[in-house]
């Protein structure tokens, strides 16, 4: 914490003076009483001495004097503040991997309750999406301000299916626009560029940020686009990548099999090699969760870091506030023990 009129802070030293003066007080108070010769009289008079309740009202005083002092000081602390606006897209996973239980109750279950819970803390005014993919990929909700809306499709998430992660990230920048944005520029043939007619070409430098979550299990196993070509397109498009790899590598899950129809157990270890590299390559970062409670946890410090930023403000009011709250508490004690005011 830090303070904008520093000069002022040379009244702090008016606190040492009143103190000292507050001793000096004292002293002459001793000197006074023993003055009086008849100490037998004196002690039937003085039934009792109020000991450490005399000096709390004065203490509490000169707590108020110094919070006063620092308040014109004008003292300024760093907080965080909500962002005003920015795009997030959810990129979740619903592949049939999703279905192991090494993270209690299930791997989705735990998704969709933690990206419930990340949703929730976002500021209001930022919109969020979501995309889910599993053979192929979906935009289940275009950016918006209603969560309720997100609420709904993360509870109407169900797992099954192979795994298109390229395609996936490409379908959630294809969704961070608004409905009618167009690309700046259509490529007919080398060389040869047009420009729609119809629709107004937004401005990137002028449009909210958009972040991406990509939360995955398991490695790509379909889809037109590797997800290394798709995370250096988001790159172009300034959209980092945040990718959560969810599960442990001992991870197995039941599955059908193709020929005779019964279940066999496969092993569906997290691909953390390719969700780091997504991460970096996009100027993001990589998280791993092995359990629910970690994923809770790492979608709580991506909410503080993607919804809010670090401002100084200045917290003069609570300094005045707190210095008003002493003199009235010393007020009060010294009416009520002494009937004196102050």
């Amino acid at each position: 914490m830090n303070v904008e009129w520093p000069g002022f802070l040379w009244a702090l030293l008016l606190v040492p003076v009143a103190v000292a003066a507050y001793l000096l007080g004292q002293r002459r108070r001793t000197r006074y009483a023993v003055r009086f010769t008849n100490l037998d009289l004196l002690a039937n008079v003085v039934s009792r001495s109020p000991g450490w309740r005399r000096h709390l009202p004065p203490a509490l005083y000169l707590l108020a004097l110094t919070g006063l002092l620092l308040a014109i000081a004008r003292p300024q602390a760093i907080t965080l503040v909500p962002k005003e606006q920015a795009t997030v897209m959810l990129v979740m996973d619903t592949s049939g991997s999703m279905n192991a239980t090494d993270v209690t109750p299930t791997r989705m279950i735990s998704a969709e309750q933690a990206a419930l819970t990340f949703v929730n803390q976002l500021p209001a005014k930022f919109r969020v999406g979501l995309v889910s993919f599993a053979g192929t990929a979906q935009i289940l909700v275009r950016p918006t301000v209603d969560r309720v809306a997100v609420q709904d499709a993360l509870a109407s998430l169900n797992a099954d299916g192979p795994t298109a992660m390229g395609d996936a990230i490409e379908r959630a920048l294809e969704a961070r626009r608004p409905p009618g944005s167009v690309a700046p520029t259509t490529t007919l043939a080398p060389g040869q560029r047009v420009t729609p007619p119809s629709t107004t070409t937004p401005d990137p430098a002028k449009e909210p940020p958009t972040v991406m979550l990509l939360l995955s299990d398991g490695a790509n196993t379909q889809g037109r686009t590797q997800p290394l070509d798709a995370a250096r397109h988001a790159r172009q498009l300034n959209v980092p990548i945040f990718t959560i790899a969810l599960g442990t590598d001992s991870g197995m899950v039941d599955i059908p099999d193709e020929q005779t129809g019964q279940l066999r157990r496969i092993p569906v270890p997290p691909d953390k090699f390719t969700l780091q590299r997504i991460a970096d390559a996009t100027g993001g970062r990589f998280f791993v969760a092995p359990s629910s409670k970690d994923l809770k946890a790492i979608y709580h410090d991506l909410g503080s870091k993607i919804g809010f930023v670090r401002q100084r403000q200045e917290v003069t009011v609570i300094f005045a506030a707190a210095a008003l709250l002493l003199l009235v508490a010393g007020a009060g004690l010294s009416l009520i023990w002494f009937s004196r005011f102050p």
